[in-house]
Protein backbone atom coordinates (compact mmCIF):
# COMPACT_ATOMS: atom_id res chain seq x y z
CA UNK A 1 0.00 0.00 0.00
CA UNK A 2 1.46 3.48 -0.63
CA UNK A 3 -0.79 6.31 -1.71
CA UNK A 4 0.45 8.64 -4.80
CA UNK A 5 3.48 11.19 -5.25
CA UNK A 6 1.10 13.96 -5.04
CA UNK A 7 -1.20 13.12 -2.52
CA UNK A 8 -1.54 16.02 -0.32
CA UNK A 9 -0.92 15.25 3.62
CA UNK A 10 -2.51 17.35 6.04
CA UNK A 11 -3.97 18.61 8.92
CA UNK A 12 -7.11 21.67 9.47
CA UNK A 13 -7.81 24.51 12.35
CA UNK A 14 -10.28 27.55 12.61
CA UNK A 15 -9.53 30.76 13.48
CA UNK A 16 -11.44 31.26 16.74
CA UNK A 17 -10.54 27.43 17.80
CA UNK A 18 -7.11 28.77 18.16
CA UNK A 19 -5.42 32.26 17.53
CA UNK A 20 -6.97 33.79 20.78
CA UNK A 21 -5.88 37.11 20.76
CA UNK A 22 -10.17 38.02 19.62
CA UNK A 23 -9.51 41.85 20.39
CA UNK A 24 -5.91 42.39 19.48
CA UNK A 25 -4.99 44.96 16.75
CA UNK A 26 -7.97 46.11 16.03
CA UNK A 27 -10.25 43.25 15.44
CA UNK A 28 -13.95 43.04 15.66
CA UNK A 29 -16.43 40.93 18.19
CA UNK A 30 -17.66 37.93 16.16
CA UNK A 31 -21.19 36.09 17.76
CA UNK A 32 -18.58 33.74 19.43
CA UNK A 33 -17.08 36.26 21.51
CA UNK A 34 -20.20 37.60 22.52
CA UNK A 35 -21.90 33.76 23.40
CA UNK A 36 -18.94 32.62 25.06
CA UNK A 37 -19.21 35.70 27.44
CA UNK A 38 -22.44 34.22 28.63
CA UNK A 39 -20.65 31.02 31.32
CA UNK A 40 -23.73 28.66 31.03
CA UNK A 41 -23.23 28.55 26.94
CA UNK A 42 -20.12 26.98 26.67
CA UNK A 43 -19.04 23.93 29.46
CA UNK A 44 -16.77 25.43 32.57
CA UNK A 45 -17.30 28.81 31.32
CA UNK A 46 -14.71 28.32 28.52
CA UNK A 47 -13.97 30.87 25.78
CA UNK A 48 -11.75 31.71 22.93
CA UNK A 49 -10.05 34.88 24.28
CA UNK A 50 -6.45 32.80 24.78
CA UNK A 51 -7.40 29.29 22.68
CA UNK A 52 -3.88 28.07 22.03
CA UNK A 53 -2.60 31.57 20.90
CA UNK A 54 -1.10 30.74 17.56
CA UNK A 55 -1.96 34.79 16.91
CA UNK A 56 1.57 34.82 18.79
CA UNK A 57 3.10 31.29 18.25
CA UNK A 58 2.18 30.90 14.67
CA UNK A 59 5.65 30.47 13.67
CA UNK A 60 6.32 27.80 16.85
CA UNK A 61 3.03 25.95 15.04
CA UNK A 62 4.54 26.00 11.52
CA UNK A 63 7.94 24.32 13.06
CA UNK A 64 5.44 21.37 14.32
CA UNK A 65 4.00 21.44 11.17
CA UNK A 66 7.76 21.47 9.14
CA UNK A 67 8.59 18.58 11.45
CA UNK A 68 5.71 16.51 10.74
CA UNK A 69 6.35 16.49 7.13
CA UNK A 70 2.41 18.09 6.44
CA UNK A 71 2.85 19.22 2.56
CA UNK A 72 -0.79 21.44 3.35
CA UNK A 73 -2.33 23.25 6.29
CA UNK A 74 -5.89 24.17 6.23
CA UNK A 75 -6.69 27.11 8.16
CA UNK A 76 -9.81 29.96 8.35
CA UNK A 77 -9.64 33.41 8.05
CA UNK A 78 -11.26 35.63 10.91
CA UNK A 79 -13.39 37.92 9.12
CA UNK A 80 -13.58 40.54 12.30
CA UNK A 81 -9.88 40.53 12.55
CA UNK A 82 -9.84 41.53 8.61
CA UNK A 83 -12.99 43.41 8.38
CA UNK A 84 -14.10 44.61 12.01
CA UNK A 85 -17.93 45.62 11.28
CA UNK A 86 -18.13 42.96 8.87
CA UNK A 87 -18.12 45.18 6.19
CA UNK A 88 -16.58 48.27 4.85
CA UNK A 89 -13.40 49.09 7.29
CA UNK A 90 -10.66 46.93 6.76
CA UNK A 91 -7.95 46.45 9.31
CA UNK A 92 -4.32 46.69 7.57
CA UNK A 93 -2.98 44.99 11.01
CA UNK A 94 -5.64 42.16 10.28
CA UNK A 95 -4.36 41.40 7.31
CA UNK A 96 -0.74 41.33 7.43
CA UNK A 97 -1.51 38.65 10.46
CA UNK A 98 -2.44 36.21 7.68
CA UNK A 99 0.06 37.46 5.30
CA UNK A 100 2.65 36.72 7.75
CA UNK A 101 1.11 33.63 8.28
CA UNK A 102 0.75 32.24 4.50
CA UNK A 103 4.28 33.58 3.76
CA UNK A 104 6.14 31.77 6.64
CA UNK A 105 3.76 28.75 5.95
CA UNK A 106 5.53 28.73 2.02
CA UNK A 107 9.07 29.39 3.70
CA UNK A 108 8.78 25.95 4.90
CA UNK A 109 7.22 24.38 1.81
CA UNK A 110 4.08 23.90 3.03
CA UNK A 111 0.56 24.51 1.10
CA UNK A 112 -1.82 27.01 2.54
CA UNK A 113 -5.75 26.18 1.86
CA UNK A 114 -7.91 29.02 3.12
CA UNK A 115 -11.24 28.71 4.25
CA UNK A 116 -13.03 32.20 4.33
CA UNK A 117 -15.65 31.18 7.26
CA UNK A 118 -15.78 28.70 9.94
CA UNK A 119 -18.82 30.11 12.16
CA UNK A 120 -16.88 33.41 13.47
CA UNK A 121 -19.57 35.66 12.19
CA UNK A 122 -19.11 39.32 12.34
CA UNK A 123 -21.56 40.49 15.73
CA UNK A 124 -22.12 43.77 13.61
CA UNK A 125 -23.90 42.08 10.86
CA UNK A 126 -25.69 40.00 13.00
CA UNK A 127 -27.61 42.99 14.25
CA UNK A 128 -28.23 43.67 10.72
CA UNK A 129 -30.15 39.64 10.86
CA UNK A 130 -27.11 37.88 10.42
CA UNK A 131 -27.68 34.74 7.73
CA UNK A 132 -31.35 35.59 7.93
CA UNK A 133 -30.60 38.99 5.69
CA UNK A 134 -30.96 38.43 1.78
CA UNK A 135 -27.90 41.13 2.18
CA UNK A 136 -25.76 38.54 3.65
CA UNK A 137 -24.40 36.96 0.30
CA UNK A 138 -22.85 41.10 -0.68
CA UNK A 139 -21.72 40.89 2.71
CA UNK A 140 -19.73 37.68 2.85
CA UNK A 141 -18.84 38.36 -1.28
CA UNK A 142 -17.09 41.78 -0.29
CA UNK A 143 -15.18 40.11 2.34
CA UNK A 144 -14.13 36.98 0.31
CA UNK A 145 -12.94 40.13 -2.19
CA UNK A 146 -10.72 41.67 -0.01
CA UNK A 147 -9.07 38.03 1.11
CA UNK A 148 -8.75 37.40 -2.31
CA UNK A 149 -7.08 40.60 -3.66
CA UNK A 150 -4.43 40.35 -0.66
CA UNK A 151 -3.42 37.01 -0.52
CA UNK A 152 -3.95 35.10 -3.85
CA UNK A 153 -0.32 36.51 -5.22
CA UNK A 154 0.44 33.09 -3.16
CA UNK A 155 -2.53 30.87 -2.37
CA UNK A 156 -4.34 29.06 -4.90
CA UNK A 157 -6.50 26.56 -2.64
CA UNK A 158 -9.86 27.94 -1.38
CA UNK A 159 -12.20 26.85 0.41
CA UNK A 160 -15.73 28.83 0.85
CA UNK A 161 -18.41 27.99 4.01
CA UNK A 162 -17.01 25.46 6.44
CA UNK A 163 -20.31 22.98 7.67
CA UNK A 164 -22.70 25.38 6.61
CA UNK A 165 -25.74 23.33 8.10
CA UNK A 166 -23.96 22.37 11.44
CA UNK A 167 -24.40 26.02 11.91
CA UNK A 168 -27.09 26.85 10.44
CA UNK A 169 -29.41 24.10 12.58
CA UNK A 170 -27.12 24.43 15.64
CA UNK A 171 -26.87 28.36 15.83
CA UNK A 172 -30.37 29.14 14.43
CA UNK A 173 -32.62 26.49 14.96
CA UNK A 174 -32.05 24.56 18.15
CA UNK A 175 -30.31 28.11 19.82
CA UNK A 176 -27.42 25.64 21.24
CA UNK A 177 -24.54 27.20 19.48
CA UNK A 178 -23.95 31.08 18.57
CA UNK A 179 -25.62 33.00 18.02
CA UNK A 180 -28.35 31.18 19.82
CA UNK A 181 -31.45 31.92 17.65
CA UNK A 182 -34.32 29.44 17.82
CA UNK A 183 -35.95 31.12 14.33
CA UNK A 184 -37.73 27.42 13.71
CA UNK A 185 -37.90 25.84 10.40
CA UNK A 186 -38.72 28.87 8.26
CA UNK A 187 -35.95 30.81 9.86
CA UNK A 188 -33.28 28.21 9.22
CA UNK A 189 -34.32 27.29 5.58
CA UNK A 190 -33.97 30.92 4.83
CA UNK A 191 -30.55 31.22 6.52
CA UNK A 192 -29.65 28.11 4.54
CA UNK A 193 -30.70 29.87 1.29
CA UNK A 194 -28.30 32.55 2.17
CA UNK A 195 -25.54 31.07 3.18
CA UNK A 196 -25.83 28.99 -0.63
CA UNK A 197 -26.05 32.19 -2.01
CA UNK A 198 -22.93 33.44 0.15
CA UNK A 199 -20.76 30.25 -1.13
CA UNK A 200 -22.15 31.73 -4.74
CA UNK A 201 -20.76 35.40 -4.36
CA UNK A 202 -17.34 34.02 -2.73
CA UNK A 203 -16.75 32.00 -4.87
CA UNK A 204 -17.39 34.78 -8.06
CA UNK A 205 -15.45 36.97 -5.27
CA UNK A 206 -12.73 34.83 -6.04
CA UNK A 207 -12.72 34.06 -9.59
CA UNK A 208 -12.90 37.98 -10.05
CA UNK A 209 -10.28 39.16 -8.47
CA UNK A 210 -7.98 36.11 -8.00
CA UNK A 211 -3.84 37.22 -8.71
CA UNK A 212 -3.22 33.65 -9.62
CA UNK A 213 -4.90 30.03 -10.95
CA UNK A 214 -7.45 29.12 -8.28
CA UNK A 215 -9.23 25.83 -6.87
CA UNK A 216 -12.06 26.51 -4.96
CA UNK A 217 -14.23 24.17 -2.86
CA UNK A 218 -17.06 23.90 -0.53
CA UNK A 219 -16.14 21.73 3.26
CA UNK A 220 -19.85 20.43 4.32
CA UNK A 221 -20.68 17.83 6.77
CA UNK A 222 -23.43 15.55 5.45
CA UNK A 223 -25.93 12.98 6.79
CA UNK A 224 -24.02 9.97 5.50
CA UNK A 225 -25.43 6.67 5.30
CA UNK A 226 -23.52 4.04 5.33
CA UNK A 227 -25.00 0.18 4.04
CA UNK A 228 -25.81 -2.15 6.72
CA UNK A 229 -23.50 -5.17 4.84
CA UNK A 230 -21.39 -5.14 1.66
CA UNK A 231 -24.69 -6.97 -0.18
CA UNK A 232 -25.54 -4.85 -3.81
CA UNK A 233 -28.84 -4.46 -1.95
CA UNK A 234 -27.94 -2.96 1.46
CA UNK A 235 -25.23 -0.20 -0.82
CA UNK A 236 -28.09 0.74 -2.88
CA UNK A 237 -30.60 1.20 -0.01
CA UNK A 238 -28.31 3.19 1.53
CA UNK A 239 -26.96 5.22 -1.26
CA UNK A 240 -30.87 6.24 -2.32
CA UNK A 241 -31.58 7.33 1.24
CA UNK A 242 -28.09 9.19 1.60
CA UNK A 243 -29.65 11.61 -1.63
CA UNK A 244 -33.33 11.82 -0.36
CA UNK A 245 -34.73 14.09 1.63
CA UNK A 246 -36.94 13.28 4.43
CA UNK A 247 -39.19 15.92 6.33
CA UNK A 248 -37.66 14.54 9.78
CA UNK A 249 -33.87 15.38 8.31
CA UNK A 250 -34.79 18.93 7.97
CA UNK A 251 -31.84 21.16 6.49
CA UNK A 252 -29.53 18.13 7.84
CA UNK A 253 -30.63 16.41 4.68
CA UNK A 254 -27.65 15.93 2.28
CA UNK A 255 -29.26 16.84 -1.05
CA UNK A 256 -30.35 20.28 -0.09
CA UNK A 257 -27.01 21.30 0.10
CA UNK A 258 -25.11 19.30 -2.45
CA UNK A 259 -27.61 19.69 -5.42
CA UNK A 260 -27.97 23.49 -5.75
CA UNK A 261 -23.77 23.69 -5.52
CA UNK A 262 -23.52 21.06 -7.98
CA UNK A 263 -26.22 20.65 -10.34
CA UNK A 264 -28.20 24.12 -9.71
CA UNK A 265 -31.67 23.16 -8.23
CA UNK A 266 -32.96 21.68 -4.76
CA UNK A 267 -33.78 17.96 -5.05
CA UNK A 268 -37.37 17.68 -6.23
CA UNK A 269 -38.47 15.63 -2.87
CA UNK A 270 -37.20 18.22 -0.18
CA UNK A 271 -38.96 20.91 -2.26
CA UNK A 272 -42.38 18.72 -1.35
CA UNK A 273 -41.19 17.60 1.94
CA UNK A 274 -40.30 21.27 3.06
CA UNK A 275 -42.22 23.17 0.36
CA UNK A 276 -44.40 25.27 3.29
CA UNK A 277 -40.41 26.11 5.07
CA UNK A 278 -38.76 26.95 1.45
CA UNK A 279 -37.89 30.65 1.56
CA UNK A 280 -38.49 32.59 -1.67
CA UNK A 281 -36.23 31.78 -4.52
CA UNK A 282 -35.56 35.04 -6.42
CA UNK A 283 -34.53 35.00 -9.92
CA UNK A 284 -30.68 34.41 -10.69
CA UNK A 285 -30.88 32.48 -7.01
CA UNK A 286 -29.71 29.27 -8.36
CA UNK A 287 -27.27 30.02 -11.22
CA UNK A 288 -25.15 32.37 -8.43
CA UNK A 289 -24.86 28.98 -6.01
CA UNK A 290 -24.09 26.72 -8.27
CA UNK A 291 -20.59 28.30 -9.76
CA UNK A 292 -17.75 25.89 -11.03
CA UNK A 293 -15.85 24.78 -8.26
CA UNK A 294 -12.24 22.40 -8.77
CA UNK A 295 -13.00 19.90 -5.83
CA UNK A 296 -15.86 18.05 -3.60
CA UNK A 297 -14.36 18.79 -0.02
CA UNK A 298 -16.44 17.53 2.53
CA UNK A 299 -15.63 16.59 6.06
CA UNK A 300 -16.39 13.29 7.41
CA UNK A 301 -16.03 12.16 11.28
CA UNK A 302 -19.10 9.70 11.70
CA UNK A 303 -22.04 7.51 9.41
CA UNK A 304 -25.08 6.31 10.48
CA UNK A 305 -26.18 2.78 8.95
CA UNK A 306 -29.18 2.22 7.13
CA UNK A 307 -31.07 0.26 9.33
CA UNK A 308 -30.64 3.10 12.20
CA UNK A 309 -29.05 0.29 14.56
CA UNK A 310 -25.95 -0.39 16.13
CA UNK A 311 -24.21 -3.37 17.60
CA UNK A 312 -24.24 -3.22 21.86
CA UNK A 313 -21.15 -1.75 22.71
CA UNK A 314 -20.15 -0.12 19.56
CA UNK A 315 -16.93 2.23 19.26
CA UNK A 316 -17.39 5.97 20.27
CA UNK A 317 -14.91 8.96 20.67
CA UNK A 318 -15.00 11.03 23.41
CA UNK A 319 -17.89 13.51 22.08
CA UNK A 320 -19.86 10.45 21.63
CA UNK A 321 -19.60 10.11 17.97
CA UNK A 322 -19.86 6.53 16.77
CA UNK A 323 -16.80 5.29 14.80
CA UNK A 324 -17.39 4.08 11.74
CA UNK A 325 -14.33 3.98 9.53
CA UNK A 326 -15.64 1.66 6.36
CA UNK A 327 -18.61 4.95 6.15
CA UNK A 328 -15.63 7.13 4.66
CA UNK A 329 -15.35 4.60 2.00
CA UNK A 330 -19.19 4.07 1.04
CA UNK A 331 -19.11 8.07 1.01
CA UNK A 332 -16.79 8.41 -0.77
CA UNK A 333 -18.08 5.95 -3.50
CA UNK A 334 -21.79 7.54 -3.09
CA UNK A 335 -20.14 11.05 -3.80
CA UNK A 336 -17.63 10.36 -6.41
CA UNK A 337 -20.61 8.53 -8.32
CA UNK A 338 -23.07 11.34 -7.88
CA UNK A 339 -20.85 14.76 -8.75
CA UNK A 340 -18.03 13.01 -10.57
CA UNK A 341 -15.64 15.81 -9.03
CA UNK A 342 -11.86 15.45 -7.74
CA UNK A 343 -12.57 14.59 -3.55
CA UNK A 344 -10.73 16.17 -0.69
CA UNK A 345 -11.06 15.06 2.86
CA UNK A 346 -11.30 18.51 4.52
CA UNK A 347 -11.65 17.42 8.10
CA UNK A 348 -11.36 14.44 9.41
CA UNK A 349 -10.51 13.24 13.17
CA UNK A 350 -11.63 11.99 16.74
CA UNK A 351 -11.48 13.16 20.27
CA UNK A 352 -9.77 11.47 22.87
CA UNK A 353 -9.20 12.32 26.75
CA UNK A 354 -5.56 13.16 26.12
CA UNK A 355 -3.03 13.50 28.80
CA UNK A 356 0.48 13.02 29.15
CA UNK A 357 1.47 10.24 31.23
CA UNK A 358 4.42 10.28 33.80
CA UNK A 359 7.21 10.07 31.69
CA UNK A 360 5.81 12.94 29.67
CA UNK A 361 4.54 10.88 26.93
CA UNK A 362 0.96 10.85 25.55
CA UNK A 363 0.02 7.54 23.89
CA UNK A 364 -3.11 7.84 21.78
CA UNK A 365 -3.04 4.82 20.10
CA UNK A 366 -6.69 5.08 19.66
CA UNK A 367 -6.28 7.89 17.82
CA UNK A 368 -4.00 6.26 15.40
CA UNK A 369 -5.94 3.08 15.15
CA UNK A 370 -8.88 5.86 14.06
CA UNK A 371 -7.28 7.73 11.75
CA UNK A 372 -5.22 4.39 10.29
CA UNK A 373 -8.63 2.81 9.48
CA UNK A 374 -9.91 5.55 7.47
CA UNK A 375 -6.85 6.05 5.49
CA UNK A 376 -7.07 2.24 4.54
CA UNK A 377 -10.55 3.10 3.58
CA UNK A 378 -9.59 5.89 1.53
CA UNK A 379 -6.72 3.53 -0.43
CA UNK A 380 -9.29 1.03 -0.93
CA UNK A 381 -11.61 4.04 -2.62
CA UNK A 382 -8.76 5.05 -5.01
CA UNK A 383 -8.10 1.54 -5.97
CA UNK A 384 -11.20 1.10 -6.61
CA UNK A 385 -10.68 4.56 -9.50
CA UNK A 386 -12.20 6.91 -7.26
CA UNK A 387 -10.20 10.40 -7.35
CA UNK A 388 -8.75 11.65 -4.01
CA UNK A 389 -6.61 14.20 -3.97
CA UNK A 390 -5.30 14.73 -0.28
CA UNK A 391 -6.49 14.19 3.68
CA UNK A 392 -6.31 16.71 6.22
CA UNK A 393 -6.69 15.95 9.74
CA UNK A 394 -8.89 17.69 12.13
CA UNK A 395 -6.88 18.96 14.19
CA UNK A 396 -3.45 20.03 14.35
CA UNK A 397 -3.67 21.33 17.70
CA UNK A 398 -6.07 20.64 20.75
CA UNK A 399 -8.20 23.55 21.06
CA UNK A 400 -11.60 24.99 21.65
CA UNK A 401 -13.85 23.08 21.11
CA UNK A 402 -16.87 25.46 20.79
CA UNK A 403 -19.85 24.20 23.43
CA UNK A 404 -17.34 21.50 24.73
CA UNK A 405 -14.89 23.95 25.66
CA UNK A 406 -10.98 22.93 26.31
CA UNK A 407 -12.16 19.33 27.37
CA UNK A 408 -12.10 16.96 24.38
CA UNK A 409 -9.25 16.98 22.73
CA UNK A 410 -9.15 16.23 18.56
CA UNK A 411 -5.09 17.30 18.52
CA UNK A 412 -2.07 15.32 16.87
CA UNK A 413 0.09 17.78 19.27
CA UNK A 414 -0.94 18.47 23.03
CA UNK A 415 -1.38 21.86 23.95
CA UNK A 416 -0.96 22.90 28.20
CA UNK A 417 -3.89 25.50 27.94
CA UNK A 418 -2.05 27.63 30.87
CA UNK A 419 1.58 27.43 29.78
CA UNK A 420 0.74 27.14 26.09
CA UNK A 421 3.34 24.28 25.88
CA UNK A 422 3.09 21.88 22.67
CA UNK A 423 3.92 18.27 23.27
CA UNK A 424 3.59 15.69 20.56
CA UNK A 425 1.10 12.92 20.86
CA UNK A 426 2.22 9.49 19.64
CA UNK A 427 -0.41 10.21 16.77
CA UNK A 428 2.10 13.21 15.60
CA UNK A 429 5.39 10.76 15.25
CA UNK A 430 2.89 8.23 13.74
CA UNK A 431 1.64 10.81 10.82
CA UNK A 432 4.92 11.81 10.43
CA UNK A 433 5.64 8.23 9.67
CA UNK A 434 2.54 7.69 7.50
CA UNK A 435 3.42 10.78 5.59
CA UNK A 436 7.30 9.69 4.82
CA UNK A 437 6.32 6.09 3.97
CA UNK A 438 3.34 7.72 2.29
CA UNK A 439 1.21 5.11 3.44
CA UNK A 440 3.78 2.31 3.21
CA UNK A 441 3.46 1.79 6.81
CA UNK A 442 -0.20 1.16 6.63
Amino acid sequence: MKFREDFIWGTATSAYQIEGNVSADGKGESIWDVWTRQRQNVRSGHNGDVACDHYNRYREDIQIMKKIGLKAYRFSISWTRVMPEGIGRVNPKGLEFYNRLVDELLKNDITPYITLFHWDYPEALMNKGGWLNRESAEWFGEYAGIVTRSLSDRVEHWITINEPQCFAKLGYEEGIHAPGMCVGKRGVFAAAHNLLRAHGKAVQSIRAYSRSKSEIGFAPALNYIMPDSSSPEDIRKAKERMFSCCREDGIWCTPWWTEPVYHGRYPEDGMDAFREWIPEIKEGDMELICQPLDFFGFNYYHASRYSGKTDPGYAENAVGWPVEPEGLYYMLKFLYERYLMPMLITENGMANLDWPARDGKIRDYQRIDYIERHLCHIFRAIQDGIDIRGYFYWSLLDNFEWNEGYQKRFGLIYVDYKSQQRIWKESAYWYKKMIETRGECL
